[in-house]
């Protein structure tokens, strides 16, 4: 097995498109939830509130010819890849093209406004005409990892991870996967999502979407005993997975090293979560790092403010870490990402614990009684000397999945 490090990093967010912005938003306690006028339209729908990426647009520099099959998610995508290959100094052709570089990339459909094209004209009015072929590239389930391959012209293996919420964490362990075992020298991980109506629409219609909608900024509520449900969100996040070997050779700055992964599913029910198999997947991934949960001195949680996912996973948590291992979630700052939050969640922890802190949970005031006893970080940021952290998600489908990651230089 290979040792595997971190170096590029980038993401975009409801809070920041850059880490000196989401840092600020995170210190100074800032939401990126909105109030969405525009989803009035929607008849039956009760939530509002929605976090998008404000005043995102690609770089005038952008080929048109490699960009115009891309829906806002690709471009999300193809963005925050580039930001952090640069990071990483890998701009060079040769590596990117040479088949050892290779991308495991996630998101929850692909682009809605591509997939709403066909619904309207195909199923509404039984209609080809208007439907062009570029609409079904943009929300095929592969359409990002494939529009960064073409985009950087990377060679190697695709690896589109399509598993809702875990799309994003899954981009990452599979990338670490392929490095560590041999396959590839490189890989680009991550996810992205694209905020459209229909993701409110489905957890409105699973009544798990909050409906705080005269008070965006005081929900999600992750853990909280006034908490009442997810907020959905937009947004990116890419990491550039390098063997160590090759890393170093090419003096490349290291920003830590993934330690070990862990992924399962609870194979029971679709969209209620089992504790139990929360409670494996982070022993697994614990396993496959070769270090006892002490060792451990962050949980960046899942945490999405519902109330059967908040108490299993805190149950879970607490039965691996105890109840003296700080956690936090980034979703009562940014809402819910989907497919791209086991990414942006990774990006964040890393770069606060790098520097000597971690974030709170935006929101969480009153912790849910029912919630295990976990040490929460509330209120404001703490410092802390972490050199070992854990990043959970948790997706419909019963998927699960833990990365333990070492912060740092890779020594």
């Amino acid at each position: 097995m290979r040792r595997v490090v971190i170096t590029g990093m980038a993401g975009i967010t409801p809070i920041g498109s850059d880490w000196k912005a989401v840092r600020e938003s995170l210190q100074s306690g800032r939401s990126g939830v909105q109030y969405m006028d525009e989803w009035g339209a929607i008849d039956g729908l009760q939530t509002r509130l929605g976090a998008p990426v404000p005043d995102f647009a690609p770089p005038e520099s952008w080929p048109r010819r490699k960009i115009r099959s891309m829906g806002r998610d690709s471009l999300l995508a193809t963005r925050t890849t580039e930001l952090a290959l640069a990071d990483a100094g890998l701009t060079d052709d040769t590596v990117l093209g040479g088949g050892r570089t290779g991308i495991a990339y996630g998101c929850t459909q692909g682009s809605p406004s591509g997939l709403e094209v066909y619904a309207r004209q195909f199923y509404g009015k039984g209609t080809t005409s208007g439907i062009r072929g570029s609409d079904y590239i943009r929300f095929m389930s592969h359409t990002n990892a494939a529009h960064i391959a073409q985009f950087f012209g990377i060679r190697g293996r695709l690896v589109p991870t399509t598993s809702a919420c875990t799309s994003g964490s899954q981009g990452i362990g599979y990338a670490f996967e392929a490095i560590s075992s041999g396959r590839q020298d490189v890989m680009v991980g991550g996810g992205v999502e694209e905020l459209g109506g229909i993701d409110a629409v489905i957890f409105d219609i699973l009544l798990a979407a909050s409906t705080r909608n005269d008070e965006p900024t005081r929900t999600p509520r992750p853990y909280d005993a006034g908490r009442d449900g997810v907020v959905v969100a937009e947004g990116a996040a890419t990491l550039v997975l390098e063997e160590r070997e090759h890393a170093l050779a090419r003096g490349a700055v290291v920003h830590a090293e993934v330690l070990g992964w862990g992924t399962n599913c609870d194979g029971r029910h679709l969209t209620n979560p089992d504790p139990d198999s929360m409670e494996r997947v982070m022993r697994l991934a614990l396993e496959d790092a070769g270090l006892d949960a002490g060792a451990v001195g962050y949980v960046n949680s899942h945490g999405t403010g519902t109330e059967l996912g908040d108490i299993a996973e805190s149950d879970a948590t607490h039965r691996v870490f105890g109840p003296n291992t700080p956690v936090s979630t980034l979703k009562g700052h940014t809402g819910h990402t989907l497919g791209a939050c086991g990414a942006i969640e990774a990006w964040v922890a890393l770069k606060t614990c790098n520097e000597g802190w971690v974030h709170p949970t935006l929101n969480l005031e009153d912790p849910d009684p029912r919630c295990a006893p976990l040490d929460y970080v509330m209120a404001e940021p703490r410092p802390l000397d972490v050199e070992t952290l854990v990043s959970n998600n948790f997706a419909f489908g019963g998927v699960n999945t833990s990365i333990v990651f070492r912060r740092g230089s890779g020594s």
